[in-house]
């Protein structure tokens, strides 16, 4: 691991964040009937906070020397709520999964500013995927260890 193949690595959850942001804006707002009102409320308060994790994980990548790119990964939508869900419980397990990679990584470079930040970032991801799995009426999935 080296600095510019942290900036990539950063690069690419900066994609996942924004991908995160469009999804639980729109979903928030086309998740319909009285079984889904709660949980519309909720992707709305996940849409800010993953607004939050794209601002400081594009400052860790400015800081690293690196530019922080602009292009979110493809987002899935569904006209059905129960799939919309569970396309953004995939997300966030793939997000998880890939921030608990970045921890070890930027660990390794001695960039413990940059670990700690990330470590707040992860605990408002799994509390993403538990309020999702919450909604759909599952356990919580595990993630999956990070290599």
């Amino acid at each position: 691991m080296n600095r510019e193949k942290l900036i990539d690595a950063l690069n690419e959850d900066l994609s996942r964040e924004y991908q995160a942001i469009i999804s639980y804006v729109n979903y928030s707002q086309v998740l319909k009937g009285a079984a889904y009102m709660n949980i519309a409320d909720e992707l709305a308060v996940h849409a800010a906070e993953e607004l939050s994790h794209a601002l400081q994980v594009a400052n860790h990548i400015d800081y690293l020397g690196g530019m922080p790119c602009v292009t979110p990964k493809p987002v899935k939508t569904s006209e059905k709520a129960e799939e919309m869900l569970r396309f953004d419980l995939e997300n966030e397990k793939e997000t998880i999964r890939q921030y608990r990679r970045r921890i070890k990584q930027s660990d390794e470079l001695n960039e413990f500013a940059i670990t700690e930040s990330l470590r707040n970032i992860l605990v408002q991801e799994q509390d993403h995927l538990i309020a999702l799995a919450t909604a759909l009426g599952i356990d919580p999935p595990n993630p999956g260890i990070a290599d």
